[in-house]
């Protein structure tokens, strides 16, 4: 039986003892795309994509040999680097696939907070011309086509007699053969480049290995036991690290069904999808959960095993709301783009609601003290750092930003926590969430909680800071509708220091958003700054 240890040290927190692994993660040396290639020779009529969008199902045999098809096209286009920029689907999951079978680095682009800006920031940063994207696309971003674009449904609606034969040839060539054919077998070499989110400040590029992110889906599917779920409903974008790993290559390496919905915000029609097709697994973040619930009715989500919440906090009346209305108990986690992404979540069967869980299999939690730099003592907040297998080699061309953030292995994920008696992880925010105010460390996270609290759940809060001439800075609350505000002022007072008490309040009716669904702190902040100066 196979299984990993996780040892106690200095300011770590466990993860779990010998945990059981399924007899065939023995392959686990063998590439995404190999391990794709396992799936659809181990069980080639299988369905790999219930595409919603497109109202079409992919065979896993299908999904093969149009992967082979792409990975030759990919390879007369373009050296090194390939960018794509698809929706989730199953044309984007092959196109990603295909990207590794050509020996391509697929550079995700995030099309949902400015497609054409997006598209040339990533061809400066990372040295590539050809961009993989569909025409629907291009038109629902308002994106005009650049040089260089290729539209995936020309290519996919012009395949040649002989691209066809020349694709199930090989797929019917011996294992080992076809493998040899998909790309190379290199664990260190890249498998992906991302974006984090610029919700505070210009995107940093990471790249990813093949066993940053492998071991990533092991650990987390060991830590989940997913093992006997057979699909899952996959809407985050394929550009965000969450639903790159989890929702495209976690199925894709162990063989179950994605069932696929471009625009993860239709929470209606996705409503509708969780009763028509019957996900196991559901993973989102608290705006996409809190969506979809909201849009059915007792019994649509009887099919659901295990719902993961992450990318956010998750609020309580959310936890409440799923297990009221359909006995279902959300388990948080949390991670990074720069760790591939997984760090922690709590363990099926020993939930800790509140905290974002213990470190799965193969990564290490150390609490640094933000004064001394040493470990912090159990229940003493301090800086978030992370080791293991998942956490990336460094930014790409930023030496000076990975010398930063990574030291003698140890990721510095800019957040705030502590660890409890019991080696759960609790998050406290982003360190570039406080704010100074009179000499004191204030927390924007904490201000929005407990506006929250004592708002209405259809309100949404946010605090921002603005500059002060006096205090150098000050807290500005916002809302998503107009509220009384001396009213909750005088309430929040009962509960927060001066300090920490808003100056003003601005209405913004919606919030901007990241791809992933979180608070664009950064645009949210510019609006509120334009607002502040008209009055």
């Amino acid at each position: 039986m196979l299984g990993r240890k996780i040892g106690v040290g200095a300011g770590l927190s466990t993860a779990s003892d010998m945990v059981p692994r399924p007899a065939f993660l023995r392959y686990y040396n063998r590439m995404l795309q190999h391990r794709f290639i396992d799936s659809a020779i181990r069980n080639p009529e299988k369905i790999a994509f219930i595409d919603r969008s497109l109202g079409r199902n992919v065979s896993y045999s299908q999904a093969l040999l149009a992967s082979l098809i792409l990975a030759r096209r990919f390879r007369k286009m373009e050296r090194g680097r390939i960018g794509i920029m698809l929706p989730t689907s199953s044309a984007g999951g092959i196109a990603i696939i295909a990207a590794l079978m050509a020996d391509r680095t697929p550079v995700m682009i995030n099309y949902s907070t400015g497609a054409e800006k997006n598209c040339l920031y990533a061809q400066e940063q990372c040295d590539f011309q050809v961009i993989v994207t569909a025409k629907a696309l291009l038109e629902k971003a308002g994106c005009k086509q650049l040089p260089n674009m290729v539209f995936i449904e020309d290519m996919l609606g012009a395949l040649g007699k002989s691209e066809k034969l020349l694709a199930f040839i090989k797929s019917k060539l011996p294992l080992s053969l076809l493998k040899r054919a998909a790309g190379r077998s290199n664990l260190d070499s890249p498998a992906v480049i991302l974006f984090t989110s610029g919700s505070e400040k210009e995107p940093k590029v990471v790249q990813l290995t093949q066993h940053n992110i492998l071991s990533n889906i092991d650990s987390f599917s060991q830590m989940m036991d997913i093992y006997e779920m057979d699909n899952l409903l996959a809407v985050l974008p394929y550009f965000h690290v969450f639903g790159l790993t989890i929702n495209l290559w976690t199925p894709l390496c162990l063989g179950m069904t994605s069932i696929t919905y471009a625009n993860p915000l239709e929470f209606k029609t996705i409503a509708k999808i969780i009763l028509e097709d019957k996900p196991e697994l559901l993973v989102g973040t608290p705006l996409f959960l809190e969506g979809y619930i909201k849009q059915s009715n007792p019994g649509d989500f009887a099919s659901i095993k295990l719902t993961v919440s992450g990318a956010d906090r998750c609020p309580e009346h959310l936890r409440a709301l799923y297990k009221e209305k359909h006995d279902i108990e959300i388990i948080e986690g949390y991670g990074t783009t720069e760790t591939s992404p997984v760090i922690s979540v709590n363990p099926r069967g020993a939930n800790k609601p509140g905290s974002i869980g213990k470190p799965i299999p193969g990564a290490q939690i150390r609490i640094q003290n933000l004064d001394t730099g040493t470990d912090s003592l159990i229940g003493e907040i301090g800086k978030i750092l992370v080791k293991g297998d998942g956490v990336m080699q460094g930014y790409l061309n930023n030496m000076e930003e990975s010398s930063l953030r990574l030291k003698s292995g140890w990721y510095d994920t800019g957040d705030l926590g502590y660890l409890d008696e019991d080696g759960y992880l609790w998050h406290k925010g982003r360190l570039k969430r406080f704010v100074k105010i009179g000499g004191e460390m204030v927390s924007l996270v904490m201000v929005e909680e407990t506006m929250d609290d004592l708002t209405p759940l259809e309100v949404e809060c946010c605090a921002v800071e603005l500059p002060d001439a006096k205090r150098g800075s000050k807290i500005v609350g916002v809302t998503s509708s107009k509220i009384d505000k001396q009213d909750l002022n005088k309430r929040l007072a009962k509960t927060l220091p001066n300090l920490a008490l808003p100056k003003k309040y601005v209405h913004v009716p919606e919030f901007p958003r990241m791809g992933s669904g979180k608070t664009d702190f950064r645009t949210l902040t510019e609006i509120v700054r334009q607002l502040d100066e008209q009055d």
